[in-house]
């Protein structure tokens, strides 16, 4: 009988320790939560803004692609293709310039040097901007500038 009254005094000592100890694990876990929303956020952010980047990448592969395929090349002025608007957010300005002429060397073709074969070397140049979010604090706007060297072969001439 001596230690039933024992363990009932010792009962009522500990009465508000579950209730202390269940509000700690509570602000623990509502801790825990408030971070892993803030990090999932985050990473949609980062995940947004490497999306962004990847579409002003290619959009300025575009605009080269449009550079080179269009095939007329002036080795006297700079051929400006204008700006092309990809889609409402996404823009591409593509240049191509005449750089210099060589002639050709032996082993490259059978006609040789002296043959009246040279090679026009031009610059295409494109640049893109991809916009997003205005006026958004975790969206950033992209850019991308691509440029790609290429020679035509054709007759010596002040241009083609």
């Amino acid at each position: 009988m001596k230690s039933t009254i024992q363990s009932i005094k010792h009962r009522n000592k500990q009465h508000g320790a579950v209730l202390v100890i269940s509000l700690l694990l509570l602000v623990v876990i509502t801790t825990l939560a408030i971070s892993g929303m803030n990090t999932a956020t985050t990473e949609l952010a980062m995940a947004r803004n490497d999306q962004n980047y990847e579409y002003a990448f290619q959009a300025a592969e575009t605009g080269l692609e449009n550079a080179m395929a269009q095939g007329s090349f002036d080795t006297l002025v700079e051929t400006d293709l204008g700006q092309n608007y990809i889609n409402t957010n996404d823009e591409v300005v593509a240049k191509v310039r005449f750089e210099d002429s060589t002639l050709v060397p032996d082993r490259a073709f059978s006609l040789g040097v002296g043959s009246g074969v040279a090679a026009y070397h031009f610059l295409a140049t494109a640049e893109a901007k991809s916009k997003r979010a205005p006026g958004s604090t975790t969206d950033r706007d992209s850019s991308a500038l691509h440029t790609q060297a290429f020679y035509v072969v054709g007759p010596e001439s002040s241009s083609l």
